[in-house]
């Protein structure tokens, strides 16, 4: 089930989020954040008015995918960036498909332009997950991050909703 995300869903979602920053490049976070933290970036999206999604299997949160902001200044307001996390144990169940399905139809209705995605590579899953969706690699940064001894690259994804 897929449904609209809340701050009282922090602390599922904090937990799935954390294993990410503490067992992979996926994100670019050193330290675990707590659910008062994600509470936090939740309200963010959600007060821009952008959706923030999660999925569930017999009632217990097993990911999530919401759109930010990708810039705040005014010719960027039909643009946002895209972030989906899976529960490790809930990979390739079709979870990530069934949000970002429900996330990008939500995103075309608010006649949203373009979406990007970054990618620390490598990282297969994440590029065929938003290769599905119709993005393609757009650009990429090389060695912008360093996490668990190594310098990571950043590749960029992008797709036009609306064109």
């Amino acid at each position: 089930m897929i449904r609209d995300g809340s701050e009282s869903d922090s602390e599922a979602i904090v937990a799935i989020y954390n294993h990410y920053i503490v067992n992979s490049t996926a994100t670019f976070e050193e330290d675990e954040i707590d659910s008062k933290e994600m509470a936090s970036r939740i309200r963010k999206v959600t007060k821009e008015d952008l959706p923030w999604l999660v999925a569930e299997i017999d009632g217990e949160l097993c990911g999530y995918a919401y759109a930010g902001i990708w810039n705040a200044r005014a010719a960027y307001k039909h643009t946002v960036e895209v972030t989906i996390y899976i529960a490790a144990d809930a990979a390739s169940k079709g979870i990530g498909s069934s949000l970002y399905n429900d996330l990008f139809k939500r995103l075309r209705e608010r006649k949203i332009h373009c979406v990007i995605a970054g990618i620390t590579l490598p990282n297969p899953a994440s590029i065929a997950i938003h290769q599905k969706f119709g993005m393609t690699k757009s650009g990429q940064f090389h060695e912008v991050g360093y996490k668990f001894g190594e310098w990571l690259d950043v590749g960029y994804w992008t797709v036009q909703l609306n064109a």
